[in-house]
């Protein structure tokens, strides 16, 4: 029984079937900033949950830096490993919610994953993953959707259900996903909650996909 949050693996088939990306391949600018701004090394390991199409990991692994590019959706990590020839071995399906890796990373980014995340429980082991497998020292970037007030979520029994939704090729029926705003407030009491200390926070956005995105860089 897959879990309400497995639904853009559903989305992703159905774009991919039709001979498109779901999303745009434009990179979410406040990943490299942070990188440069934090002067984070080349050599230093990455890890990316949720890459999607990539959208984001072409853009670290094409600077030469040493990133795993993670999501849940086995059709993601399959289109990403044909449409990033020679970076094949930098993606891997993985459940953070679930599982776990056997190393520590000196940078962790998400960029519109957690906001995908309806149940407070399943929040909070996403949370929990990125501290886990931070380094003593180590940085992490979380962009969620929202604009710092509004909250709100969907109803996760309705995931997976076809719904109509527009897409640059056309209108397509594509599995509905879940989602779920919170506050500035409450995104912050998230983190303070599960063990990670803010060091950065605001909002940006990843157009043409998310007009708003709150960040916070945690350590």
């Amino acid at each position: 029984m897959k879990k309400y949050y497995e639904a853009y693996d559903e989305r992703y088939k159905t774009a991919h079937a039709h001979g498109v990306s779901w999303l745009s391949m434009e990179c979410s600018p406040i990943v490299m900033d942070t990188i440069r701004k934090y002067e984070l090394p080349t050599t230093c390991p990455m890890l990316e949950i949720g890459c999607g199409e990539g959208r984001d990991s072409r853009a670290v692994l094409e600077n030469g830096f040493d990133l795993l590019a993670t999501d849940i959706s086995p059709e993601a990590i399959r289109y990403c490993k044909s449409a990033f020839p020679g970076f094949e071995n930098h993606f891997a399906v993985l459940d953070c919610l679930s599982g776990k890796l056997s190393m520590k990373f000196d940078f962790i980014f998400s960029v519109a994953v957690v906001h995908m995340l309806v149940l407070d429980e399943d929040r909070q082991r996403f949370y929990r993953f990125i501290r886990q497998h931070l380094t003593e020292d180590g940085l992490a970037l979380i962009c969620t959707m929202g604009d710092g007030t509004a909250e709100m979520q969907s109803d996760i029994h309705k995931a997976f259900d076809l719904q109509e939704r527009p897409h640059a090729a056309g209108p397509m029926q594509v599995a509905g996903t879940s989602c779920r705003m919170v506050s500035f407030e409450h995104f912050m009491k998230e983190i303070d909650a599960n063990g990670l200390a803010v060091v950065e926070k605001g909002l940006t956005s990843a157009l043409p996909d998310f007009n708003s995105l709150m960040y916070a860089i945690v350590k």
